[in-house]
């Protein structure tokens, strides 16, 4: 069962308008009531007290409080996505007009599951925009061979327990053949073994952290790690300053992400022969960070490394700014958004961020990308939306070259799941990230990298990450 509603039962006639069947349950005054709710199925057990033989008429105030109460429970109930597909098989293409994905029953249903709410939105809202621009692209070039994709979006939230509701939902109830998500690699260590699990693959389009595709025969990722990636902002930060020798590192002690990530940079800056001079912890909830930047600009470092998220991240920013430190500092991956921009404002200027994607990468898919994006939102893509659309290709790709050896139409929807994890691992994909494929494990192989210096207008409020060379 779904959810249960308690309340005290005198007199209660349920009537059952659909099936046209009513029913009188009574009891005594003190008889207990249990009403549960199941889709649209209805349960009503009353226990703990005999009935009455003769029971006493009581006025109908009661059964209103308790029909109202089922109302809000069912309600509650209420799915965000109320169109599915049959868990037998794929739709055919001929099943209904071709159009848009999102308004075609026939059309194959993807799931991105991706933080739309909580302090993590500043980086989901990217990874939707990227999806919905891959739609698009993918559904204006006939879909799968004829079919569209339909992307079906469910808000994870910014924590674990609304990452694995998000799964549950798109993998039981939206029926979906993959899916994109989800946004934080703390997310995806309690999310991703439920699709593992039910043999739905995933595609991480920006969990960097240690030990993802390790999660699952059924979990690959989009997002390089973070062990290849930030140590390029260290040498970049060396480059613009040779004479950098003492070190202060922040990182979000609650994310599983942050944790990886300054474990990387704090190898990197004792490799490089460079002073690890203090290390501060902090919450991404967090939004008071005097304390911690006043110890760190005590120790007189010459770099500061912050991995955290964008929101927390940004204050953390602006706060060493207006305590005095003139330092460098590098943002972790958290922090590669353009949102920042809004947080710590003009003062956001010069921080160093690590990129596994430019907008200037030359190949059709980017620059189709790039002009779609930039059409629509007026600035360049980030990253988060790059690899949310890279993402949704490698599925598409993926269905294409097995829809060639046999109708996706014809499959039963655990054997098309299985049979797109097993392609998509296979493929080589030429995508706005450049061209990558996975090992054997999910692993990303990807040969290019960056590294950006944000830099603001004169107004305070709007920048760009202009790529070092």
């Amino acid at each position: 069962m779904n959810q249960l509603c308690y309340c005290r039962v005198l007199l209660l006639r349920i009537s059952l308008l659909s099936i046209g069947i009513s029913k009188v349950f009574s009891g005594d005054s003190s008889a207990n009531g249990r009403i549960s709710v199941q889709t649209d199925v209805l349960y009503i057990y009353v226990f703990d007290r005999p009935f009455m033989k003769n029971p006493t008429p009581r006025p109908s105030a009661l059964f209103v409080t308790c029909a109202s109460l089922l109302i809000g429970c069912s309600q509650t109930n209420t799915p965000q996505t109320s169109t599915t597909v049959s868990p037998g098989t794929l739709p055919s293409p001929e099943a209904s007009p071709q159009g848009a994905g999102a308004a075609n029953s026939a059309a194959i249903p993807i799931g991105v599951g991706v933080a739309q709410t909580s302090n993590v939105a500043l980086l989901g809202q990217e990874q939707v925009a990227g999806a919905k621009i891959a739609e698009k692209y993918f559904n204006d070039r006939g879909g799968v061979d004829g079919t569209p994709i339909r992307l079906v979006f469910q808000d994870t939230g910014g924590d674990e327990q609304g990452a694995i509701n998000a799964f549950n939902t798109l993998i039981n109830q939206d029926k979906v053949v993959g899916i994109v998500g989800p946004t934080l690699s703390q997310q995806a260590f309690g999310a991703d073994p439920i699709a593992d699990r039910a043999k739905v693959p995933v595609l991480a389009p920006s969990n960097t952290a240690k030990g993802i595709p390790q999660i699952g025969d059924y979990v690959a990722r989009v997002s390089a790690p973070v062990a290849v990636v930030a140590p390029n902002a260290v040498k970049a930060a060396l480059k613009q300053n040779p004479n950098i020798k003492k070190v202060a590192v922040f990182f979000a002690q609650n994310d599983a992400f942050s944790k990886s990530e300054t474990e990387t940079f704090q190898k990197t800056v004792k490799d490089m022969g460079l002073e690890l001079a203090t290390v501060q912890k902090f919450l991404t909830t967090d939004t008071d960070f005097q304390s911690q930047a006043t110890n760190a600009i005590n120790v007189k470092p010459d770099l500061i490394i912050i991995s955290g998220l964008a929101a927390d991240g940004g204050n953390l920013i602006k706060q060493l700014r207006e305590l005095g430190y003139k330092g460098v500092i590098i943002g972790g991956n958290g922090l590669n958004t353009s949102n920042v921009f809004t947080v710590c404002k003009a003062l956001c200027d010069g921080v160093l961020i690590a990129q596994a994607y430019s907008p200037e990468y030359q190949n059709e898919i980017n620059k189709a990308f790039r002009e779609a994006y930039r059409a629509q939102y007026k600035k360049e893509p980030p990253q988060f939306s790059a690899q949310a659309f890279t993402g949704v290709q490698v599925f598409v790709e993926s269905l294409k070259a097995i829809n060639a050896q046999s109708k996706l139409s014809e499959k039963p929807l655990a054997e098309l799941r299985t049979n797109l994890n097993q392609q998509l691992l296979i493929g080589k994909y030429d995508t706005p990230l450049g061209g990558i494929s996975f090992t054997p494990e999910g692993e990303i192989n990807q040969k290019d990298f960056y590294v950006a210096q944000i830099k603001m207008d004169a107004d305070g409020v709007n920048g760009k990450f202009e790529f070092l060379k």
